[in-house]
Order: structure tokens, then C-alpha cells, then sequence
């Protein structure tokens, strides 16, 4: 998959381009294709921003720049804005761009960008959240990171990206590791006792607990529609209801 980005600070994706994502780069996997608007604008000083019409507080990007940078860059397939007005991202709208053989994601700055740009290219709206950072960079990459588990070969296990709590409908239960012991606290025991079964089931409690805890819009989803479960399984669910 390639992904191309559109931005001002194109030395930001420096840091995504390492560790897992790094090596799906490295192996073919994924593909990115860095962008720096200022690159395409005309004005001597590389200014790409200007006052907005109607008034109002900060700058708005102009059009000339990106339709510039996206015209002579020869981007293909999908293109999409970091917006907060946007659709949510979750894991729909990530496993539906994994499909995808390329996209593009235009990172904003400032008070954002002239709306005729988004009308020019049809740009899909997407935000990673309720509130407002400085710049685009930083949710484009959370949306590269989420998209890329999803395709095949990143991940040491296709199943890996499915298998997260999050997608199950609730938060992750608690890990441990290697020693059993440490500092006066100890890995629970049905942890170490290789019963399989009670683990399961353990995982599933702890998961309902930190889920009612922290996100309790998660935890009423969840109990409304939890799917098939077994009969122990049924016996926790029960003790939260």
C-alpha cells in the first residue's frame, strides 16, 4: 500500500517510520510518499497561509499550494483531510482504507484550510478525537499507524490486529510478565496455573471492570450486545448487570 501526505513539516513522519511500521517500509508492505507543500507555493517567502474572509482569529491555508502539490505529484485513489468535524476514525473506517492500493492525507495547520479545496478533491473528513491540536501531523499518523495493522505482512500474525480488546467491544485486561514476583507483588494466580479456561474467563471479568470503570459508554454497548457467550462467561456478565 502506498500512502501519500500532504504537509508543512514533512520531518514530523520521521518518527513513525520506525519500529513495526518501520520495518513494513523496509519488507515492501507499505509505502510513504512525504509531501512538503511549500514546495508548491509561489510566493517568494513560502508563505501558504493568509487572513480568513469574514474575519475571525489565526490564518487559513490557501488553495493554490495544495492543488499545486497534489497535481504535480501524480497522487491516486482516496483522499482525506484531518478534520475535527470529521467522521470518527475507528476500526471500519481503518480496515476499509487497508483495502486500498493508495491515499492521501492532507495534514491542516493554523485555522485550517480553504473549503474549496476540499470541494475541489471530494476529501473525506476524518478526526481521532473530540478536541483540537496545533496541526494534521500527528492525527495523519495515528490514522497510518491504525490503518497499517491491518495490512497483510506488517503484523507477525494476520489475527493480531483483530485480536485487540478494543475491537471486541472492551478494554484490554491487565498484562504481566516474567518475574512472577517483584517488589512485593505478585502475577495473580490463575494467571500461572495453566487452567486455560479460568484464564479466559478472568480476562473477560477484568476487561468489564476497566471497561465500566473508564468507558462506560463501551461497557453499556457491550452489554447490549455481547454476542454468543458460554454459560461461565453468562455468570460474569451477570454479576455487572
Amino acid at each position: 500500500m502506498k500512502i501519500n501526505v500532504l504537509t508543512l513539516f514533512p520531518d514530523m513522519f520521521g518518527a513513525i517510520q520506525e519500529s513495526i511500521l518501520g520495518r513494513a517500509i523496509e519488507n515492501e508492505h507499505l509505502e510513504l510518499n512525504i509531501i512538503n507543500i511549500r514546495d508548491y507555493t509561489k510566493d517568494k517567502h513560502n508563505r501558504v497561509d493568509d487572513t480568513p474572509f469574514g474575519g475571525g482569529a489565526g490564518m487559513v491555508m490557501q488553495v493554490e499550494p495544495i492543488k499545486l502539490a497534489i497535481d504535480n505529484s501524480n497522487l491516486k485513489g482516496r483522499c482525506i483531510y484531518m478534520s475535527p468535524r470529521g467522521k470518527q476514525l475507528d476500526k471500519e473506517i481503518a480496515m476499509e482504507l487497508s483495502e486500498e492500493k493508495e491515499f492521501t492525507i492532507l495534514c491542516g495547520h493554523y485555522e485550517g484550510i480553504d473549503q474549496r479545496v476540499i470541494d475541489m478533491y471530494e476529501m473525506e473528513e476524518i478526526t481521532i478525537g473530540d478536541y483540537v491540536l496545533t496541526g494534521g501531523e500527528l492525527p495523519a499518523m495515528v490514522l497510518i499507524d491504525t490503518v497499517a495493522r491491518f495490512i497483510e505482512g506488517v503484523l507477525s500474525s494476520e489475527e493480531s490486529a483483530l485480536e485487540e480488546s478494543i475491537y471486541s467491544g472492551l478494554l484490554e485486561y491487565p498484562q504481566y510478565t516474567k518475574p512472577r514476583e517483584i517488589y512485593g507483588k505478585a502475577v495473580p494466580e490463575v494467571l500461572c496455573n495453566g487452567n486455560h479456561k479460568l484464564i479466559k474467563l478472568w480476562k473477560l471479568e477484568k476487561s468489564l471492570e476497566l471497561t465500566k470503570e473508564n468507558r462506560p459508554d463501551l461497557f453499556e454497548s457491550y452489554m447490549k450486545n455481547h454476542g454468543e457467550l458460554g454459560k461461565e462467561e453468562l455468570k460474569i456478565l451477570n454479576k455487572f448487570k
